[in-house]
């Protein structure tokens, strides 16, 4: 694994020393192919939406990533504009995702939902970073892990890259991950309340706590019920709010690692700048100000940018890439999602 990662590291790294930063607008025209790229990605999967509207754009877009990955051979002038997409784009989406939350939502739900919501991210993340230890995964593929899994999917997990700066097989290896779970807890969530016998309410509750994206989690919502769906939006979009603060933490966290050879002034600020204005977005949501058409604009470029985001990212998904990473990532994964769905279930129970 080691030979075939230096490898790739290599060809990153001369492609990144032969681009001459010197030239004026040279930075703009390198990352304007990759760009345009994620674009038609971006197109293909919100048409492919449209016509399967059970189906996120975001998640159709990861796997279109991987595809044309895995398919074909992306040139290397295509790759400064996917890196640029799957971190600058992704930053303004998570920053307009704030626009979908108001804080009276949250409120609304009772300070005992709430709880629940506080305990599912907390012990989630806990649970699998100490599970995470126990197999001998790095620090950062643990945090990636337990980030997506415990927040709002991929998203997390590329924000939580962002401040803890992983590797780039850690990052890939967590988003097909999530995508490889998540999608499994569509049918499964469902299933299961019903066989216990819980209410499209209840239902509702557990699937916005225990489902990884918030793209699934509406799936599974819709598929319990209309009641089902309306509670598990607004509780998936609570975990999502908790992105700020652990974002903050993680940042801190971070600050207090060795800087190694890099320095401390690669040190990442103490609240990133996306995080303050996903917090601004929700603010300014929450005032009401915003007419439906702002609002519905908004919804639409959070929605493009996060699926060329997403796309972006799926074309960095190398199978050989994510074979050789070994079982113990897929593990935890696995215990992280039995972990973070049955904290979720106790606390519906205790507040049903």
């Amino acid at each position: 694994m080691s030979r075939e990662l230096s490898g790739s590291n290599l060809v990153r790294d001369r492609a990144v020393a032969d681009t001459p930063p010197e030239r004026p607008g040279t930075e703009l025209t390198d990352v304007l192919p990759g760009i345009a790229l994620s674009v038609v990605g971006t197109l293909v999967a919100m048409g492919v939406g449209r016509l399967v509207p059970t189906v996120s754009p975001m998640l159709i877009a990861i796997v279109a990533g991987a595809l044309v990955a895995n398919l074909f051979t992306i040139a290397p002038r295509f790759r400064p504009g996917l890196a640029f997409s799957s971190k600058r784009l992704l930053r303004v989406g998570i920053a307009l995702l704030g626009l979908q939350l108001m804080f009276s939502d949250i409120l609304g739900l009772g300070w005992g939902v709430i709880a629940v919501v506080v305990a599912i991210v907390c012990l989630g993340m806990a649970g699998t970073m100490y599970a995470g230890k126990l197999l001998g995964l790095s620090w950062t593929q643990r945090v990636l892990i337990a980030c997506g899994f415990s927040i709002c999917g991929a998203a997390a997990v590329a924000a939580a890259d962002g401040v803890i700066d992983a590797r780039e097989e850690e990052l890939l290896t967590a988003v097909a991950l999530v995508v490889i779970f998540g999608t499994l807890m569509i049918p499964a969530i469902p299933l299961l309340s019903s066989a216990m016998g819980l209410s499209e309410e209840a239902a509702g509750m557990w699937a916005g706590g225990a489902i990884h994206e918030v793209a699934q989690v509406v799936a599974a919502g819709g598929a319990i019920g209309g009641a089902a769906l309306a509670v598990a939006t607004v509780v998936k979009l609570a975990r999502v709010l908790m992105l700020a603060p652990v974002m903050a933490y993680l940042s801190v966290r971070s600050r207090r690692r060795p800087a190694g050879g890099a320095g401390a002034a690669q040190r990442p600020p103490l609240v990133p700048l996306f995080v303050l204005a996903f917090i601004a977005c929700v603010g300014l949501r929450s005032t009401g100000l915003l007419p439906g058409s702002v609002l519905a604009v908004a919804g639409l470029a959070q929605t493009a940018l996060l699926t060329a985001a997403m796309f972006a990212l799926g074309a960095g998904v190398r199978l050989a890439v994510i074979r050789d990473v070994g079982p113990r990532p897929f593990v935890l994964a696995g215990l992280s999602t039995v972990w973070v769905a049955s904290i979720a279930l106790v606390g519906v129970l205790l507040v049903s």
